[in-house]
């Protein structure tokens, strides 16, 4: 019975982090100060950017593919507005750093291990990711990462870089 549980969270666990789900929405984005690589994260020190907030896990193998996007938008976009935000929820610490040691990122990397960010996102899979429009207004999420949708995240990028 118990191998059944286990079983069938495991087909969930997957499922979320293989099927993106998009749905666009505008409402206030919630506050968040996270602690990061060099610092707090606070998303009110980011007012009159783009944010791209990514919630991730090390053990979400399309968190691993996530990031090779997430590195190229911030390359290409940041001179433009955007900043990409990382936020990982492993408890354990050391495990993220081993994510990041096989994973390199060139963005900000947040930490929420006690999950208050992640449950205020309303975070439904791994990864997660959420639009923030200039003004702190939450404009998009993602659920799930796949490379064939890098375009459709391109495009609101672009979109709300615009505006």
């Amino acid at each position: 019975m118990r191998n059944n549980i286990l079983g069938v969270l495991a087909v969930l666990v997957t499922s979320l982090c293989a099927t993106p789900a998009w749905s666009t929405e505008t409402r206030d984005a919630p506050a968040f100060s996270v602690a990061g690589e060099t610092g707090k994260l606070n998303l009110s020190d980011f007012l009159g950017k783009v944010v791209y907030l990514d919630f991730w896990a090390s053990w979400c193998g399309p968190c691993r593919a996530s990031f090779k996007g997430l590195n190229e938008a911030h390359e290409k976009y940041a001179a433009k507005g955007l900043v990409v935000i990382a936020v990982n929820v492993d408890k354990d610490k050391e495990l993220a750093a081993q994510f990041l040691k096989e994973n390199p990122a060139k963005f900000r990397i947040g930490y929420d291990p006690e999950g208050g960010v992640a449950q205020a996102y309303q975070v439904k899979g791994m990864p997660s990711s959420y639009m923030i429009d200039r003004k702190g207004q939450l404009r998009a999420t993602h659920v799930g990462y796949r490379a064939k949708d890098k375009s459709v995240l391109e495009e609101e990028i672009r979109s709300l870089l615009a505006e």
